[in-house]
């Protein structure tokens, strides 16, 4: 190894999360190196957020005009899918990275591109891909924001099936005829939305009881419904056993435990993710390559006063504004603490606290309908303890919905602490919803009282007058 070039931070990992850590730490005026083996951006910028939405918005719309009286009769035709992949690749900069590139210098951190290593105590070491090796000595922190990668299990005839797994399902440049989906998650149900509506036949198969578990029943509910609608087939409680596929360009057979068998041109497995930390060098600091990160409110790892973990890696919430906010939380941690801060304030909803991944985390899945939802459903303030109600309103009851699109359906719920008066968690679902989950999350967080917020008065006629058809059904 050549002489260790000295930086105050050393950031492993070139995602959103790890850019955002560049960014606190470089404004704060810390030297700070990033290490990247791939593309500046991650995985959200190439191969999950951005091109999956790119690929959503035009499905989503046409849905939407097609239940607007004088416009529908002007969107009865098929999506462009050339035109679709072509904002797509726009979206993702034609998988380049030269504007994140452009951005790291302007603010003067410097990027190492190559695959890093932990290597030691304040240490990374990087090799790059033309075989020259780097040690970085990081003089007040390391953070490691490596991110996931996609699980595919083991099953029989997996590897010669050649499955797609989120990246493919972003990146693709033709449109299988019959997709079949693995799973019952975000990304299973955004892709069966977008490619269902560009064209393919989709089979969704979930080996649990319905889509988007983790949040309220009625969400996967309503989204199952709008799916088998638009013709695809989801089914639940069915797990599948072997693949197989019929040669390089052949179709895919899936065999399901029963005996049955499904075949289709694409298989996509949307059946979870896996921290990339198996060779990062965890082991030379006494962690354990292969599992997660675990981290404290501020998001430093337990024992390691200088190592810090943001972002999917640590397995706090595996969304990208999550991972974002972690990054800006870590930030000013490593700030304050390198200009010698006696304490920092690490209290709930502190600054050098991220409070909100386990109190108010909001989340937006772009499907149609859309749905979003922030803080507790109502079964998990219940385990946790709480004296709740659940409020529920039909969103088609609203003026603003039915003007937004004839036919609307939709659902909204709000969950109330009964001790305190405030929010704990809401859910939305309809076509768009995901706009109306930032005012839920700042009432969570702001832990604004019912009473307050009686006073909130939505401007009519919106969607957003849910609220106070909520309240009113709170009050009674």
């Amino acid at each position: 190894m050549t002489e260790a070039v000295e930086y105050d931070v050393v950031v492993l990992g070139g995602g959103p999360a790890g850019e955002n850590i560049v960014d606190r730490t470089r404004a704060a005026g810390l030297s700070t190196a990033l290490v990247e083996s791939e593309l500046v951006g991650g995985e959200c910028s190439y191969w999950a957020c951005v091109p999956s939405k790119a690929l959503l918005r035009p499905a989503l719309a046409r849905s939407e005009a097609r239940r607007v009286p004088g416009l529908a009769g002007a969107v009865r035709g098929p999506l462009d899918a050339e035109a679709v992949f072509a904002h797509r690749d726009y979206w993702t900069g034609d998988w380049k990275d030269d504007g994140q590139l452009d951005w790291l210098d302007s603010i003067g951190a410097h990027l190492y591109r190559g695959h890093g290593r932990l290597y030691g105590v304040r240490k990374v070491a990087v090799t790059s891909p033309e075989g020259e090796h780097h040690v970085l000595a990081a003089r007040h922190a390391v953070v490691v924001a490596t991110g996931t990668r996609a699980v595919v299990p083991d099953l029989p005839g997996i590897a010669g099936a050649r499955p797609w797994t989120s990246r493919e399902a972003t990146s693709a440049r033709q449109v299988p005829g019959r997709l079949l989906i693995v799973g019952g998650s975000v990304v299973a149900a955004e892709m069966a939305t977008a490619w269902q509506a560009l064209g393919s036949r989709v089979t969704v198969l979930v080996r649990g009881s319905g889509l988007l578990p983790r949040m309220e029943p009625f969400a996967g509910e309503l989204v199952a419904e709008a799916l088998t609608e638009a013709g695809a087939v989801v089914r639940t409680g069915v797990a599948v056993e072997a693949v197989v596929r019929d040669g390089p360009a052949g179709p895919v057979t899936v065999a399901l435990e029963g005996g049955e068998t499904l075949e289709g041109d694409e298989l996509l497995m949307a059946t979870g993710r896996a921290p990339r930390t198996e060779d990062i060098g965890l082991e030379t600091v006494g962690l354990t390559p292969g599992d997660w990160i675990g981290v404290d409110e501020g998001c430093r790892v337990p024992g390691h006063d200088w190592l810090y973990a943001v972002g999917d890696v640590n397995h706090r919430a595996l969304l990208t504004h999550q991972g974002k906010y972690q990054a800006r939380i870590a930030g000013a941690a490593i700030a304050a603490r390198a200009a010698g801060a006696p304490a920092l304030d690490e209290g709930r909803w502190g600054a050098h606290a991220a409070t909100a991944d386990t109190a108010a985390l909001p989340q937006a899945v772009f499907t149609d309908p859309e749905a979003a939802a922030v803080g507790l459903t109502l079964a998990e303030a219940e385990r946790a303890g709480h004296r709740v109600r659940a409020v529920d309103y039909d969103l088609g009851r609203v003026s603003g919905a039915g003007l937004y699109a004839d036919g609307y359906r939709g659902r909204a719920r709000i969950v109330v602490d009964l001790d305190r008066e405030v929010l704990l968690g809401a859910t939305f679902v309809g076509p768009g919803a995901a706009e109306l989950v930032h005012a839920a999350t700042v009432a969570v967080v702001g832990e604004v009282p019912i009473g307050r917020l009686w006073h909130a008065v939505p401007s009519f006629p919106t969607i957003s007058e849910v609220w106070l058809r909520l309240l009113e059904a709170y009050r009674g």
